[in-house]
């Protein structure tokens, strides 16, 4: 099933995140490697089955097996640090900023495609998981790499419309 085909199965009151996902699938901004990398990673990131089945068969001929191995690994290793770096934000004790997290994390430095790209999928899902120490980080790095505040931007609205139509497609289902 394609995402189209998806997004067509949401009910008549989310007819904007219809409109949203397919404008997203036609957008030429951001190039195949960054969009469908994000629609891939966002996907995994939501966790919903249905909609990283709808997405993996819709990505399966647009992304090389890197590119689709590191949106994957970029929604996993999201999912243990945005909670980790959300806690330390979060709690009022100000020392665990300070200790070594001891967490191996050793794609985001060897992603295995462009650091930019990578970086790109992981502030999308640090934005899906609300981890604002995350976000930060990743939009630092992409500032350095020459990435604008638009694509950055493109990003956080892929990973915020997936979450969106998994949320209402899961409720609905």
């Amino acid at each position: 099933m394609s995402l189209k085909t998806f997004a067509e199965a949401l009910p008549e009151f989310a007819k904007d995140l219809r409109l949203n996902l397919n404008s997203m699938l036609g957008d030429q901004q951001l190039g195949d490697q960054r969009k469908f990398g994000l629609l891939l990673a966002c996907a995994h990131g939501t966790g919903y089955r249905p909609l990283v089945d709808a997405t993996e068969a819709e990505v399966a001929d647009q992304l090389s097996p890197e590119a689709a191995n590191a949106a994957r690994a970029a929604a996993a290793i999201m999912a243990m640090n945005n909670v980790y770096y959300r806690f330390v934000h979060l709690a009022s004790n100000k020392e665990y900023g300070q200790l070594p997290a001891k967490l191996r994390m050793n794609v985001i430095g060897n992603p295995g495609i462009d650091k930019a790209d990578f970086e790109l999928f992981s502030l999308a899902v640090s934005a899906q998981n609300g981890c604002g120490m995350c976000i930060d980080s990743h939009e630092k790095v992409l500032k350095q790499h020459g990435v604008n505040a638009e694509t950055i931007q493109a990003a956080a609205r892929i990973g915020a419309v997936m979450k969106a139509v998994a949320t209402v497609h899961a409720a609905a289902a």
